[in-house]
């Protein structure tokens, strides 16, 4: 199928998990077994790795790259603004609405308004504590710094709800990486596959790792040596 020769496009890496003598990780292990060579011929470059112990719960992972971005609209999307009361927090709803509105394009670009000078350097508040107080700094990277501190005081404000809430929808997202297949038949375990493929779509950004020169020889077809 096409979107399996995607797969290398995608995704980072695929992980089985299954119990070899369980009849409820049957699908997977056959699956995995059946599929293995086609993927490989397909995706070279892509780790096929599966996990075999005794009593494992059957499923297949991957790993997505979430942003605060996304936490962020889940949260507003499935209603996890919640006070103590069980009202909706107005005020936290405002601030993810705003957050999303962030122009981080921009912030991208006025990162670098001040020649020589890296405001998001490791350790800045070790190296140049006092860069703010700096009037060329300040000058060159006004834009800079409106915009980064209002999208830092909404960020504030969103992970300040009194149940831990940001917490609870990143973890929601960690785990959709992962589709749990007991007892499922090979039918299911591909429909996980291709499932995981199209959020990848969605939420990575990924650049496969590929060799400067070959480090593997995969034969073509037979009949190209007629």
């Amino acid at each position: 199928m096409s979107w399996k020769a995607g797969l290398s496009r995608q995704l980072p890496v695929l992980r089985f998990f299954c119990c070899t003598k369980s009849p409820s990780s049957r699908g997977v292990y056959t699956w995995y077994k059946d599929n293995y060579e086609y993927l490989k011929k397909l995706n070279p470059t892509l780790p096929l790795q599966i996990r075999t112990t005794e009593n494992a719960m059957p499923a297949v992972t991957t790993e997505l790259s979430f942003t605060n971005f996304d936490v962020v609209r889940f949260m507003l999307q499935t209603g996890k603004f919640v006070d103590g009361n069980g009202s909706i927090s107005a005020s936290r709803v405002e601030a993810a609405t705003e957050y999303l509105k962030t122009d981080w394009p921009a912030i991208r670009r006025e990162r670098w308004a001040s020649p020589g000078f890296d405001p998001e350097r490791p350790h800045i508040e070790d190296h140049d504590p006092y860069w703010k107080e700096d009037p060329k700094k300040s000058s060159d990277l006004a834009t800079y710094i409106q915009l980064k501190e209002a999208a830092d005081e909404q960020l504030t404000e969103i992970k300040s709800g009194p149940n831990r809430e940001y917490a609870g929808a990143k973890n929601s997202l960690i785990m959709m990486q992962r589709v749990d297949l007991w007892c499922a038949g090979p039918k299911e375990v591909e429909a996980a596959v291709y499932h995981l493929s199209r959020l990848a779509i969605r939420y990575n950004n990924y650049e496969p790792d590929t060799p400067d020169y070959i480090t593997e020889y995969y034969p073509g077809a037979h009949d190209f040596d007629e």
